[in-house]
């Protein structure tokens, strides 16, 4: 493993040069991967070889690795980018204009992750096709939004996504920051009219507004993105399950997995098993080794192709184990110790 004075010297200089028909090209064929899941391999090498030569932070780092670029030749040879990197340093391929920035939450006094975006657009596009993969047309749902700790601030990725699906889901649908009776009232109204919704909310807000309006939701999704912020004490996925669906007289609990660095999220319609879009994919780590992945439970590496500018191979900080059935998916379990808290997931039991 690198020490960390080693890792003081990956540079932060100006990211070259790429231009915007390469970033389309390459989009497109990341969406093509719907179609041709077979080419997976092939778009990540092709993505890896741009950011071995136009990231500079990853550049770096692969090179005080050992590693030689044109030696890799398969996915399992790509080196992973620690994801602490995004706190310290501008992890970006080319130097388009950055169109936005969004943050982690963070906790108080603690450095926060930093995603430099060049196209929005893109963002909305890849989180548009993931929720509608599984979910259906945005038209269909109306989207109740209880996220109280990130409308707080102007730059989280949670809070752009959620407004995008607004703008395109049936009315009413919005945020609502502390407002619990009107929140409950719109449920009330919604559930009257056998509409459709999702009520998305972090985890701590969800079991406020439990507390206060307890009610039985049978024509909503009920979706956690995890995350006390300090508010409550922390608890696994599971005892939060139990309690919303105890509060709301529902079956089923079902959660985002996303973050900062990451432009693709993935959804679990079963307790706390994600299924991912087909550009994203997995690799567990031995979690004492890096370098060793391709394990059946472990620290996760997450290869996000959607994050063409950035940098799409990343070493998280996050456990979780495969679950293979008829597809391969993946039950997060929590954070490493010893690890920085973060907004988006659970403890680890």
């Amino acid at each position: 493993m690198l020490n960390n004075k080693k890792l003081s010297f990956i540079q932060q200089t100006t990211a070259d040069s790429i231009d915007k028909k390469l970033c389309k090209a390459l989009q497109k064929e990341v969406l093509a991967l719907n179609e041709k899941p077979e080419a997976f391999e092939a778009v990540a090498l092709r993505i890896f070889r741009l950011q071995a030569e136009h990231n500079p932070v990853y550049r770096d780092y692969i090179k005080l690795l050992g590693k030689r670029p044109e030696a890799i030749h398969t996915i399992t040879q790509i080196p992973f980018l620690p994801i602490s990197f995004f706190k310290t340093h501008e992890v970006r391929t080319g130097n388009r204009p950055i169109a936005t920035v969004f943050e982690s939450s963070g906790t108080t006094g603690a450095e926060v992750s930093r995603h430099y975006i060049h196209d929005k657009a893109w963002y909305e596009k890849v989180s548009q096709y993931t929720f509608e993969r599984l979910y259906g047309k945005l038209n269909n749902w109306h989207i109740l939004a209880l996220l109280p700790s990130y409308l707080e601030r102007n730059n989280a990725s949670l809070v752009a996504m959620v407004q995008d699906f607004i703008k395109y889901s049936a009315q009413p649908s919005g945020f609502y920051l502390h407002d619990h009776k009107a929140l409950a009232e719109q449920l009330n109204t919604l559930e009257a009219q056998g509409k459709k919704t999702l009520l998305i909310g972090v985890s701590f807000a969800l079991l406020d507004f439990a507390e206060a309006y307890p009610m039985p939701l049978k024509h909503t999704t009920l979706m956690e993105t995890g995350g006390m912020k300090g508010r409550r004490k922390e608890m696994i996925r599971e005892e939060l399950h139990a309690v919303l669906k105890k509060a709301f007289s529902t079956a089923q609990i079902h959660s985002e997995y996303g973050m900062t660095e990451l432009l693709s999220q993935a959804y679990a319609t079963q307790e706390g098993v994600f299924e991912l879009p087909p550009w994203m994919r997995i690799y567990l780590r031995e979690a004492n080794d890096p370098f060793e992945i391709e394990q059946e439970t472990g620290a996760i590496n997450i290869i996000d192709l959607a994050n063409i500018e950035s940098c799409a191979f990343i070493e998280t900080q996050d456990l979780g184990s495969k679950q293979t059935t008829n597809k391969v998916q993946y039950k997060i379990m929590g954070r490493m110790d010893n690890s920085d808290v973060r907004g988006c997931n659970l403890m680890w039991k």
